[in-house]
């Protein structure tokens, strides 16, 4: 586990450092680095089946690569998953302003015409149509066109390292610690207050808790299934759509997401309602007696202390 956190953290790091010595999310570095970033799970899981050698139609069933021991159970809860993820974001955003914690600007959008603006884009009189564009390119499309960096990340979250935690520790317990754990990557984006500019650093520990509330629920799509690419569908739908408040917010009062939608309390609160109600009601079994093993190393390849 420590070569896989190695290489996961520490690509991270080394991705976003450019950003962080030319101006942070200002830089244009900021952003390929970022991309980048999302690979580096998977890089820390190539690097460990470098060093195991496992042959690949085993190491690809233990990572989640294939559609689980039931195939129809898993393309149907992928289908579910694609649907459910903008809904509980929608849903977030629709109580955070029944809340009064954000305002929406459905007639105008005028956040989303000053977005428009600043990038140089001439927004048209009526931007409905529009929005209504990007919601289904986000809420159908999205999941596709993210496929490769979301796998980048739950090969090694979802598909490898959590596994391992559940079968040591038990299931809530090892989710919420994948969950502490993915937080926590995080951090070379969010010390520089990626998600929630309000908050400047304490970004990074607060977006801790989004992980694991959302960690959670992904977490049982993968022991669900035993396959990874639900969890694949589930985070690049969660990544499309989780902005939305940007495209309906009103910009005289703009959002703040450390408390509006999903990102916020509200979010978290939801989420958590689901996994509970998931596990409650589709209860899954602990892997720990089949859960992919880590083979000792031989003694030449550690170094010594």
């Amino acid at each position: 586990m420590r070569l896989f956190l190695a290489v996961a953290f520490g690509l991270s790091w080394l991705f976003v450092l450019p950003a962080w010595l030319t101006g942070g999310q200002g830089s244009p570095w900021f952003l390929p680095g970022l991309t980048a970033m999302m690979f580096t799970p998977a890089l820390g899981v190539l690097a460990v089946w470098a060093r195991e050698r496992t042959p690949f139609r085993q190491w690809a069933r233990d990572n989640g690569l294939t559609l689980g021991p039931r195939r129809a159970r898993t393309l149907g809860v992928m289908a579910a998953t694609w649907l459910a993820v903008p809904a509980i974001v929608g849903l977030a955003l629709a109580l955070s302003a029944a809340l009064g914690l954000v305002a929406l600007d459905l007639d105008g959008f005028s956040l989303f015409r000053q977005g428009l603006s600043a990038k140089g884009v001439e927004a048209p009189a009526a931007l409905g149509p529009l929005v209504v564009t990007q919601i289904l390119v986000a809420v159908l499309l999205a999941p596709v066109l993210n496929v490769l960096p979301m796998l980048g990340e739950e090969l090694g979250w979802r598909g490898w390292l959590q596994p391992r935690l559940v079968a040591a520790r038990g299931v809530f317990p090892g989710l919420m610690l994948g969950g502490v754990i993915w937080g926590l990557w995080h951090a070379p984006a969010t010390l520089l207050g990626y998600n929630y500019p309000a908050f400047g650093p304490w970004a990074a520990p607060y977006f801790v808790i989004a992980c694991v509330a959302l960690g959670v629920a992904i977490g049982w799509l993968r022991l669900r299934t035993g396959s990874v690419w639900p969890a694949v569908v589930a985070h690049g739908s969660f990544n499309a759509t989780a902005g939305a408040v940007l495209l309906l917010g009103d910009v005289a009062a703009p959002p703040d997401t450390t408390v509006a939608g999903v990102t916020g309390p509200v979010g978290w609160a939801l989420l958590a309602g689901l996994a509970f109600a998931l596990f409650r009601l589709f209860p899954v079994r602990s892997p720990a007696a089949s859960a992919p093993s880590e083979p000792a190393a031989p003694a030449r390849s550690e170094p010594s202390a």
